[in-house]
């Protein structure tokens, strides 16, 4: 028997990344992409649109991501997550720029984030947040 999808496809999930800035230079980060996986497999992506965190701040980024099921195996155990109400999700970011101090002082950087969660259908909230 096939596995339905779950989600109807395609699905959009909306939400903020926030970039912190530590540095006493401001970060500007140019046009980069989010993933979104099911146990190891790609169901969504998104683009993080050009921006810049000023100085010691923090910039909140929307970022909605085009999410869908087909790409799951239908032997997965998606449908029983689907039915327990938690699904285990990870995503991946990764922002490439430029720190720029003084308006001077040019440096390439990048910040990266891979987290893992929990998502709760049922209350439709993020629940077991674990990044690196």
């Amino acid at each position: 028997m096939p596995l339905q999808p779950p989600l109807p496809s395609p699905s959009n999930l909306t939400h903020k990344l926030p970039s912190k800035t530590l540095n006493f230079g401001h970060f500007k980060f140019q046009n980069n992409t989010a993933s979104i996986s099911y146990v190891g497999t790609l169901i969504g992506e998104a683009t993080i649109v050009k921006a810049r965190a000023r100085a010691r701040s923090t910039k909140k980024v929307n970022v909605t991501f085009v999410a869908s099921s087909g790409k799951v195996s239908s032997n997965s155990q998606l449908g029983d997550d689907i039915e327990s109400g938690i699904i285990p999700l990870g995503s991946h970011a990764r922002l490439d720029g430029k720190i720029i101090l003084f308006k001077v002082f040019k440096k390439k950087k990048s910040a990266e984030m891979n987290c893992i969660m929990d998502v709760n259908t049922t209350t439709k909230e993020i629940q077991n947040l674990k990044c690196k």
